[in-house]
């Protein structure tokens, strides 16, 4: 990692430190070490220290007495359960969606499902969930549902590791598209109640599939 050349401030430290936890950089159950890390963003100790409290609070990180912190390791049963945990709250977002989209929403909506098919038939797994991540971030914007999306990115952060795995169980990625489908389908058609019927039978379906792959 190369050193930073400017001073980041707390909040960018913790960024940046997030960042690198979600995207593989760190792996679970590696140290973090404080002085390394805060060498490499050329910050003082005490903002990683600021850094790695609020990443422990989401779940991120463990610290223990003597041992300091390191990326905490997401366990299969945890995973799940943060599953049933999504489909409560992006029931909740598909629902409010549905009555908030506006015709470019909607439109935007119907080129992501579009991109889907695209990668769908092509077989190309690494881009469609890719691009599936993309279409639950566009739901959460066009919900504009604060609470919801600030606790599933919280647990969207901690479930980096088993996102993908879903999708390469076989027959997964034909049923994958029809329930996304199906979701912006009811979002298009303004109806909250099949919008979140919807969304929460797609999640219901990853999670009894990470149940039986795990």
């Amino acid at each position: 990692m190369t050193t930073e050349q400017r001073t980041l401030t707390e909040d960018e430290c913790y960024n940046r430190l997030r960042e690198l936890i979600i995207n593989g950089t760190y792996l679970p159950n590696q140290h973090l070490v404080e002085m390394e890390l805060a060498s490499a963003f050329n910050v003082n100790r005490a903002s990683i220290r600021t850094a790695l409290a609020r990443l422990e609070q989401e779940g991120l990180v463990e610290r223990e007495r003597y041992r300091g912190a390191r990326v905490r390791l997401v366990t299969e049963q945890e995973a799940i359960e943060i599953l049933e945990a999504r489909e409560s709250l992006e029931g909740v977002i598909a629902r409010t969606a549905a009555t908030r989209a506006t015709d470019e929403d909607i439109r935007e909506l119907h080129e992501l499902i579009d991109t889907l098919k695209t990668y769908y038939e092509a077989n190309d797994l690494l881009r469609y969930s890719e691009t599936n991540s993309q279409l639950h971030k566009k739901i959460a914007a066009i919900a504009k549902h604060s609470t919801a999306s600030r606790l599933l990115d919280m647990l969207n952060s901690q479930n980096v590791r088993f996102q993908f795995r879903t999708i390469l169980a076989s027959g997964r990625p034909e049923k994958s598209f029809a329930e996304h489908k199906a979701i912006v389908e009811a979002i298009a058609q303004r109806d909250p109640h099949a919008a979140e019927s919807a969304m929460r039978l797609h999640l219901s379906h990853v999670t009894e599939t990470l149940r039986q792959i795990t």
